[in-house]
């Protein structure tokens, strides 16, 4: 019995980047991080008595679990590309877990907006030592996560640069970057949303101790939770669009219909183009023509279109009167 040769028919469906390790160890670095200074302030602020560190631990606490929550994500992403169950790998579960720290965003600059407005309304006294102390105590801690996170960012686009570079010269297109990657750059805006607030609080509490200007402590935190609600608005559509299946970029989709119907005989009845990574995009396409070439023929047009990694192509003859 004939045994057919499945080899130059296969592809793989591994859609995660090869830079998506780099960023995985950063995350993890920085949740070590956070859960260390969590366990400090929870701890200092019991023996010392202070409210506002100890508040602050059990806040480090939450932004822990959010970095955490990114870091398993990327670990379960790059499990399931292996994964047949998987029909296009794991790339939303790390888009489920983009969309849940933008809600944790949210939750946090609601937190800080109710909290603001109340001060306003009925200012109360702040104990401006101990704030400060909480308040450099978290600035300190988020920009050397945010240095991390950095460079897992900059040693992730270094190999998946290599490895783009590589893949290029065999299949000629490039594969995907960093900056691309919702789930780290939702992880990476809980540090450098919590890093403004700190600044920002900085500032305030400084105004406040020296000067007198009480008010501006919350008006400050107002700020800071306009701009935490924006940001968190940004994650939040691109992730749910994601989720379900809203990412085909337009222009892709009219350069894919472009190519395939280049040769004047070829019409696309149907075309489904949606996103299955960071920049990996699958289409599904129904050719109809009057002179059909053969399947392999429309999904080699297509191959000088960078990013499509899983390309399906049905044809069928034109039935009408030509």
């Amino acid at each position: 019995m004939h045994v057919h040769d499945l080899a130059p028919f296969r592809h793989d469906h591994a859609f995660v980047d090869a830079g998506s390790a780099a960023r995985g160890r950063a995350l993890w670095a920085v949740t070590a991080l956070t859960l260390a200074t969590m366990v400090v302030e929870i701890a200092a602020g019991w023996w010392s008595g202070s409210l506002a560190l100890w508040a602050d631990g059990w806040h480090m606490g939450t932004h822990a679990a959010a970095l955490g929550g990114a870091a398993m994500a990327a670990l379960l992403a790059r499990r399931a590309a292996s994964n047949a169950a998987y029909a296009f790998g794991g790339w939303k579960i790390e888009m489920l877990a983009a969309y849940t720290s933008g809600l944790l965003l949210v939750a946090v600059s609601l937190w800080l907006l109710v909290d603001a407005v109340a001060v306003l309304r009925a200012p109360r006294p702040i104990a401006y030592d101990e704030a400060m102390v909480v308040a450099v105590i978290g600035l300190v801690v988020n920009v050397a996560s945010v240095w991390l996170l950095e460079r897992g960012r900059a040693d992730g686009d270094a190999v998946a640069h290599h490895h783009g570079h590589d893949h290029a010269h065999a299949h000629g297109h490039r594969h995907t970057h960093g900056h691309h990657d919702l789930n780290f750059r939702a992880a990476y805006l809980h540090v450098v949303a919590d890093a403004v607030t700190s600044l920002l609080a900085i500032v305030a509490l400084a105004a406040g101790k020296w000067f007198g200007i009480g008010w501006l402590d919350p008006l400050v935190a107002l700020v800071a939770a306009v701009l935490i609600a924006r940001w968190a608005a940004g994650v939040l559509a691109q992730a749910s669009r994601a989720l379900v299946d809203a990412t085909a970029d337009e222009a892709l989709r009219q350069r894919v219909r472009a190519t395939i119907e280049a040769d004047g005989d070829a019409t696309l009845s149907d075309l489904h183009v949606w996103q299955v990574g960071p920049r990996a995009w699958c289409v599904a396409a129904s050719v109809v023509a009057d002179r059909p070439l053969d399947a392999l023929a429309y999904r080699q047009r297509l191959e000088a279109i960078a990013g499509l990694t899983h390309v399906t192509v049905e044809v069928h003859r034109c039935r009408g009167p030509h």
